[in-house]
């Protein structure tokens, strides 16, 4: 019965305990107070007394089962066992073991010397359920021993009755089952009950995600759960949802999911569930709330995700589901019609209502009424329309090759996104006009004389026309079976023209009309011609010709007579009759008119077409911006605008275009594409691609040191490509350096600048370009011969691309560093060559100096370039042989600068802005090194093999105070090698600067 009092006394400590947990939920494997009839467990002694079941009530009067051992009369060398029955584990990988006990104070005992007032709990581990009295033997091992548990609160006679509870945790547990073992050691002692079991982690709905009742078998487990019903995954990967469960039993973080409810659903009930769009409101996506519909639709349906317009509403298929539904727009108003010669110009007022759109357009068209009492035909392409016909944003059109005497209906439809999803005739307004004057005759006759796989070469039958002189003819062609809109024109002042940038092996439909002062004339019925395919020739036997006037202008190109005696009209047969299989650039000052090679190798492009967005350079040359290009059938790109500044002289003019003429006739990968100019309007402007990355120096500048070898090598290999298309076409460029190499975003260099360099006048205060024979030039780019005789050809160009290599793989350094320009003439004629830069491959500066040979005869030809540079990128392993200064070249090699005194420098900041380091003079002042002092106390020693130092050059900077090595510059936030290389070499050139007497400095 006290067992029974003590009991009752502390239930409220064990519900208390229990309300803790009730996050966890707990899996019951045994409990003692549950069962109803004897244990019968195994009782093990050396000597009596022993374990002795026997029966008590709990705290609710319920009958239980209880070992005691009331006698204590053996000392504690006598050994008490009990052992529980076979208990299966089912799954969990640890157990939880609750003991509440009662044990009298060893002041009691009569051998309370040698009585302990604790016991021992064991488990044993099996498969089976085979243990014997004798199986397995009763000690520590085979048995596990858990804990020696000692009581909290020990019974003494008169005393007051408290029992004791504590809770063991026993694991990893691999086995079926196990048995428990309680090993007394002399106390008087009762055990009230045991309970033995699990935590586990409940099933639980958290984020749109169900995740099911999980066991943890380790200290955290992972659970996999799936979406609530009406959610579902999201991304292009879905992966179910995830969640931790802690050995404890609970869950641990937030889940890791990707579940959102479907459209027409929206999250409810703390993210647990997903609830339908009440009527009258949607949710079109798997993001956010369910909304009202949008303006002119309606949901009449629970769990909608789009809603219906309503009746004489549309959505297009690029509207948003989540906009208001939307009408076609009324008809344009007052049109208004000013009649010009041949040329319409018709104009309107925007409707009353444009159906609650943004998107208006308006298209044009025409029916041609001829005579009385015969029906209205279309006009078809008899007349054309500037901007379009279709597609029209302005509400301005102009209408050419009208006929004479006849009547027109000209109807200006207003259109909007949903005007084609309404199927009705969208709303228009039309007008009618009669023409009274005379007009062109047709153009009856087209011929072919030449085709290639890009051109075609026209020439047409001048029409009779005695009242008006033709001023210009306009041609319109286009693929076969191509809509209107992606026609091109193009105009010529001669019955002749050369249609450029073709497709391959495909016919086009060629329309030739008249401009006169009347007017322009309808175009002529439309011919077919082909492209040819490739590898193929046009026979016309104008070859014999063209290489008698090649030979002629040859000769006069010579005796400097060319400009002057001959012209493009006494010798039409060259523009007509290329020599098979070459192409050769064509210098458009041998033009008698330059404009003219501007039409020839340009295409015009309506300004209308371009929106510039921001400036990007400007200076004394032309000022470049950045622009949107938007050709009518064609994808919008950006594009890089050259615009000639006001105030241009006609000189000027022809100068700046004379770069779109020289650009035109080019197509490589590696050299800038134009995509044409405006002339027809102010300002003047040359339109090419554009280019991300801006000019290759200051881009190499900006990012030191962040490009491995390989890579350099590849932007040198892409520009010595470029070059070697330009010399296949006899094109010298005269200005070829880093500063005029573009880069994009995939690291592709292009060769660009064409033209302008030879333009600069004599009062430019541009320092990179130098006087010498009457014109400007590069000195540190240019070749000698080029420099002394103006003599410019491939091979100086070769001269260039050497410094041009140079350049990149100093990541932008300056050629010849700080030396006047005269300094650098007389190195150069004194045989001396720049040296390797920091880190370069030995191949790539013996191809430097392969370029930079005096005699420009035994220099490579860009050919040779591109087939070693392709050598290089092939077998990377020869581009980590370093070059180092003074080996193995044939030339003697410049000091890479003069030597820096320490007392030109007043602090540490101006040397490191000297060396343009200057980013690192905060890094350096809170190291310790503020003075000049500081560094000119240096002694040297080995430098740590991972610079790649010259022998000379391996040196560890000691001060008083500090000692700088790369491992120091490292920590002061020098990250990159290359700067590490030079912040140390600069220390040891200025320490060591009496000791060089094997170079020579300028």
């Amino acid at each position: 019965m006290e067992l029974t009092h003590w009991s009752v006394f502390f239930l409220p400590c064990i519900f208390l305990h229990w309300t803790l947990r009730t996050s966890a939920e707990e899996e019951v494997l045994m409990n003692t107070k549950t069962e109803t009839s004897d244990l019968k467990w195994t009782i093990y002694s050396t000597s009596k007394p022993e374990w002795d079941e026997v029966s008590g009530l709990d705290e609710e009067n319920n009958s239980v089962r209880i070992y005691q051992i009331l006698s204590c009369q053996t000392g504690s060398s006598t050994s008490h066992w009990l052992r529980s029955g076979f208990i299966q584990r089912q799954g969990a990988s640890q157990v939880y073991v609750e003991l509440r006990f009662t044990m009298m104070e060893c002041s009691s005992s009569t051998h309370h010397r040698s009585c302990k007032e604790t016991f021992n709990l064991f488990y044993y581990q099996t498969d089976s359920d085979d243990a014997t009295y004798s199986y397995p033997p009763w000690m520590e091992n085979p048995y596990t021993k858990v804990d020696t548990v000692a009581a909290d609160f020990l019974l003494r006679e008169g005393g007051e009755r408290k029992f004791n509870m504590k809770t063991f945790k026993l694991g990893p547990l691999s086995k079926r089952g196990f048995y428990l073992a309680f090993q007394a050691q002399g106390a008087c002692m009762a055990l009230l009950s045991v309970r033995v079991f699990f935590k586990k982690c409940p099933a639980l709905v958290s984020a749109l995600s169900s995740f099911p009742e999980t066991v943890p078998r380790t200290l955290v487990q992972e659970a996999q759960g799936v979406c609530v019903e009406q959610a579902a995954q999201q991304g292009p990967r879905p992966r179910p949802p995830k969640l931790f469960c802690g050995e404890d039993g609970h869950w641990v973080g937030q889940p890791t999911t990707s579940c959102a409810c479907l459209p027409g659903f929206e999250p409810a009930e703390g993210h647990t569930r997903c609830r339908a769009c009440p009527m009258g409101q949607f949710k079109w996506g798997t993001e956010g709330q369910c909304t009202n519909c949008p303006g002119f639709s309606y949901a009449t349906t629970r769990g909608a995700s789009v809603c219906a317009c309503r009746s004489g509403y549309l959505r297009a298929k690029s509207d948003a589901l989540d906009t208001p539904c939307t009408k076609p727009p009324s008809a344009p108003r007052s049109i208004v019609t000013q009649m010009n010669d041949s040329t319409l110009s018709l104009e309107w007022n925007e409707p009353l209502e444009s159906g609650g759109r943004t998107d208006l357009s308006y298209s044009v068209r025409c029916t041609v009424c001829r005579a009385a009492g015969t029906p209205c035909l279309s006009c078809g392409d008899s007349v054309s329309y500037r901007p379009a016909q279709h597609g029209l944003v302005e509400r301005r059109v102009e209408v050419w090759g009208l006929l004479p005497q006849a009547t027109y209906i000209f109807t200006i439809q207003a259109l909007n996104g949903v005007s084609q999803l309404s199927g009705k005739e969208a709303a228009s307004k039309s007008v009618n006009i009669t023409t009274t004057h005379d007009v062109p005759s047709l153009v009856s006759l087209i011929q072919r004389i030449d085709s290639t796989e890009s051109s075609l070469t026209l020439h047409w039958s001048v029409p009779d026309h005695p009242r008006y002189t033709i001023l210009r003819y306009q041609i319109r062609y286009c693929e076969k079976r191509r809509s209107e809109d992606q026609c091109h024109h193009t105009e010529s002042n001669r019955n002749q023209a050369v249609l450029t940038d073709l497709r391959r092996a495909t016919p086009y439909e060629v329309q030739v009309r008249v401009h006169t002062a009347a007017g322009y004339g309808s175009f002529s019925p439309a011919t077919v011609f082909h492209t040819l395919p490739d590898g193929e020739k046009y026979m016309w036997g104008c070859e014999g010709r063209f290489t008698f006037f090649y030979v002629l202008r040859t000769i006069f190109n010579a005796l400097g007579l060319v400009t002057a005696r001959i012209n493009a009209r006494s010798f039409p047969f060259p523009q007509f009759c290329p020599l098979p299989g070459i192409k050769v650039y064509i210098d458009p000052f041998t033009y008698e008119d330059p404009n003219e090679a501007v039409r020839e190798f340009a295409k015009e492009i309506d300004v209308s077409f371009v929106k510039i967005e921001e400036v990007i350079g400007a200076g004394e040359a032309p000022k470049v911006c950045r622009g949107r290009l938007k050709i009518p059938g064609k994808k919008e790109n950006y594009v890089a605008i050259k615009t000639l500044k006001g105030g241009y002289t006609d000189k000027q003019r022809r100068d700046f275009l004379s770069e779109a003429s020289i650009m035109g006739q080019f197509q490589h990968p590696n050299i800038i594409h134009l995509e044409g100019v405006i002339t027809a309007s102010c300002p003047v402007m040359i339109l090419t691609e554009f280019m991300e990355n801006g000019a290759l120096d200051s881009f190499l500048r900006l990012n030191d040191s962040q490009f491995t070898p390989i890579q350099l090598v590849g932007m040198l290999r892409g520009i010595a490509s470029g070059m070697k298309y330009l010399s296949e076409m006899s094109y010298v460029h005269r200005d070829l350096a880093a500063r005029n190499i573009l880069i994009n975003s995939n690291l592709v260099c292009k060769v660009s600048d064409f033209g302008l360099s030879r333009f600069l006048q004599e009062n430019s205060s541009d320092p990179t370009y130098t006087s010498s024979l009457g014109g400007k030039i590069p000195i540190r780019w240019t070749a000698p011969e080029a420099i002394a005789f103006r003599k410019f050809t491939s091979a100086s160009d070769v001269w260039s691309y050497g410094i041009v290599m140079w350049e990149v793989m100093s990541f932008g350094e300056r050629p010849y560093w700080d030396m006047s320009n005269q300094d650098v003439i007389n190195a150069i004629e004194q045989d001396y060559r720049l040296p390797p830069p920091p880190d370069c491959p030995t191949h790539l500066h013996q191809l430097m100096l392969d370029c930079w040979q005096k005699d420009r005869s035994a220099r490579p030809r860009f050919a040779d370039l591109v087939s070693a540079l392709d050598k290089l990128i092939r077998n990377p392993p020869s581009l980590k042989i370093v070059a180092q200064d003074g080996v193995g070249p044939s030339y003697p090699l410049l000091d890479q600068r003069a030597p820096l005194a320490l007392s030109g420098c007043a602090s540490v900041g101006e040397w490191l802005r000297a060396i343009k380091m200057e980013r690192y003079e905060d890094s350096f002042l809170q190291a310790g090194l503020s003075t000049v002092d500081q560094l000119a106390q240096i002694s040297t020693q080995s430098v740590p093999a991972s610079l790649p130092f010259s022998p000379r050059e391996r040196v560890i900077i000691y001060t008083s105070s500090f000692s700088v090595c790369s491992r120091d510059l490292l920590h002061m936030g020098v990250t990159l090698a290359g700067h590490q290389r030079k912040i140390l070499s600069s220390i040891q050139t200025m320490t060591f600067r009496n000791k060089s007497t094997t170079t020579v400095t300028f």
